[in-house]
């Protein structure tokens, strides 16, 4: 048995405590692990292992949520990051279902944020999501419940639209080549493709002043 002779605030860190056993330095936990403890109590080996496993598993939890402070991530990402910073697997996989039981890691609701933020900000195709999330780690299921809220045909026209400033002053034909290759670098069929443009075209028809109709042999 050892015997707790100090628990000492860190001065660089003052949400982490340093445990003496028998006037040694022996470990570092949090507050919350440490304020189960107290100066005089003694500690058999068993419990001095517990006790570091859960503060090694803890720092992982830590390091997690700062990697979590920028945006969600899905358990696969969540799982390369602490890989990289050389976490042990166990400890990794117990810092992931923590983090899960703590609701900070749901891949079904991760798959929801991502093809929500892709529909906001960069509309890309149903296939071109269900990539991405594969090489996230999510699993087809939670992809498809997804996916199965996007209107990829509305994606298409939305991906369309943010294109009308940069294209205009072109010829009907430059603009059906340069658009028609713009989204279907964004993963969209070619019939997909076609539709959009088509309907973005007959809606810029009413603007006499977007295509530059002067160079006939373009038409």
């Amino acid at each position: 048995m050892s015997v707790i002779t100090a628990l000492e605030i860190q001065k660089k860190n003052k949400q982490r405590v340093n445990v003496y056993l028998d006037g040694v330095f022996a470990f570092g936990l949090n507050l919350m692990a440490a304020a189960g403890l107290k100066k005089g109590q003694a500690l058999s080996e068993t419990e001095i292992s517990r006790l570091r496993a859960e503060d090694t598993v803890q720092q992982a939890v830590d390091s997690a949520a700062h990697f979590l402070s920028y945006r969600p991530r899905s358990r696969q990402e969540m799982r390369r990051n602490l890989a990289e910073k050389e976490f042990d697997s166990t400890v990794i996989e117990a810092a992931l279902d923590r983090l899960t039981q703590m609701g900070y890691l749901d891949d079904v609701a991760f798959a929801r944020f991502w093809t929500q933020n892709r529909a906001d900000f960069k509309p890309l195709s149903h296939r071109a999501l269900r990539q991405e999330l594969r090489q996230k780690g999510i699993a087809d299921p939670a992809i498809d419940e997804a996916l199965s809220q996007l209107d990829e045909s509305g994606m298409a026209d939305q991906a369309a639209r943010s294109q009308v400033r940069k294209l205009r002053n072109s010829t009907p034909r430059v603009f059906r080549a340069k658009l028609s290759a713009f989204l279907m670098r964004r993963g969209f069929s070619y019939d997909t493709t076609e539709d959009a443009v088509n309907r973005l075209m007959d809606e810029l028809a009413d603007d006499p002043q977007y295509f530059n109709r002067s160079l006939d042999n373009e038409e």
